[in-house]
């Protein structure tokens, strides 16, 4: 990148730097506005700003990097970005029409190195660490898609969910958070976004004394080491024994609860012993825990997983239930698309090789 996206600063960043360079604080506030309420394309469009803070922002930021690639557009009325970054790699965006608002699912890395054995994500090895700013001009990027539409429409959830292991780009997580949080700009509760990790025990620690309350989603999959282990290679490194200390550490710490995300493979995870091993896992914790059950959408390159039949899935849910555990199946969408996370990706990084 030749200059940074002023998406990547906060706006105490952004009025540290305007203040080191003479302009005052409401200077700041200003360009926060003509970003995030008035969504501007250009500096030159900041008429408000002294020419001499407009060109200052011109020769050291851009406000849009991103490239539309591909759409894909599903009955249910869910929407895949395939967006191209600035050095010319691709990402995933998705927006899904909930009942309770419209919500995005953001990127945070270029491919991933976790290496879950099921998933389209990690098909292509991570090459870099998305920027704040690229991940917050994710959300704009929908945002803006919508006020095309005309309708009113507004962003009102995030889940950090897409391609990459959010926790191992924490900086950058961070900063994104407090970006889309500010109430003076995109203004998302906090309450209204999730972060999804794979379980790195010290950054749930670390993100537990952030003070962020933000909700927090751990991918599990499976409740037994040996299982656990063949299913997510990430588990070598930290067992399930060290992320549910952690686990402990953060409950302690906040007080919130957290979402237990578990996507069922048919006959490898989903059978009636893998949800009892779930339920005693979870036993001592179920007052704070949920369990998110996610039926699992084939990837043509892991064809050694399918998806879990109904019976299977309604026999698990029960089963969790009668143990006394809170659990959800998650509502489905975009199925008639490039549904799993990063499958388009793939695609058309296999294409544009072939």
């Amino acid at each position: 990148m030749n200059k940074p996206s002023i998406y990547g600063l906060t706006i105490e960043q952004l009025t540290a730097w305007l203040g080191e360079r003479g302009h005052k604080k409401y200077r700041a506030s200003q360009v926060w506005e003509y970003l995030y309420r008035k969504r501007v394309a250009a500096f030159a469009e900041m008429t408000e700003l002294h020419p001499s803070c407009v060109q200052l922002l011109e020769e050291h930021f851009v406000i849009r990097t991103l490239e539309e690639h591909v759409r894909q557009e599903a009955t249910d009325g869910t929407i895949k970005f395939l967006l191209r970054l600035e050095d010319g790699n691709l990402i995933e965006t998705v927006l899904m029409r909930q009942k309770y608002g419209l919500s995005v699912c953001v990127t945070t890395q270029v491919g991933c190195n976790i290496g879950c054995s099921f998933c389209a994500s990690g098909l292509i090895k991570k090459s870099r660490d998305l920027t704040s700013g690229e991940i917050v001009e994710q959300i704009m990027k929908v945002q803006l898609h919508l006020d095309g539409k005309q309708q009113g429409e507004k962003v009102t959830h995030v889940v950090v969910m897409g391609i990459g292991e959010p926790f191992d780009n924490y900086d950058h997580l961070l900063d994104f958070l407090n970006i889309i949080k500010d109430h003076k700009g995109l203004a998302i509760g906090v309450r209204r976004i999730t972060v999804s990790t794979s379980g790195l025990p010290d950054k749930i620690k670390e993100f537990a004394d952030s003070g962020l309350p933000v909700n927090l989603a751990i991918s599990l999959h499976a409740a037994n080491n040996d299982l656990r282990t063949r299913i997510m290679k990430i588990n070598r490194a930290f067992p399930i024994e060290q992320l549910m200390e952690a686990v402990e550490y953060y409950l302690e710490k906040t007080k919130r609860r957290i979402m237990f995300e578990y996507i069922l493979l048919r006959d490898v995870n989903d059978q009636k012993q893998h949800a009892l091993e779930l339920a005693e896992l979870l036993q001592d914790k179920k007052q704070f825990a949920s369990v998110n059950l996610i039926p699992y959408n084939p990837v043509d390159e892991h064809s050694q997983y399918q998806r879990s039949e109904q019976e299977s899935i309604l026999g698990f849910y029960d089963t969790l239930k009668k143990q006394g555990i809170n659990c959800t199946v998650r509502m489905e969408h975009g199925t008639d698309i490039d549904a799993a996370c990063g499958q388009l990706r793939s695609k058309q990084i296999r294409k544009s090789t072939a």
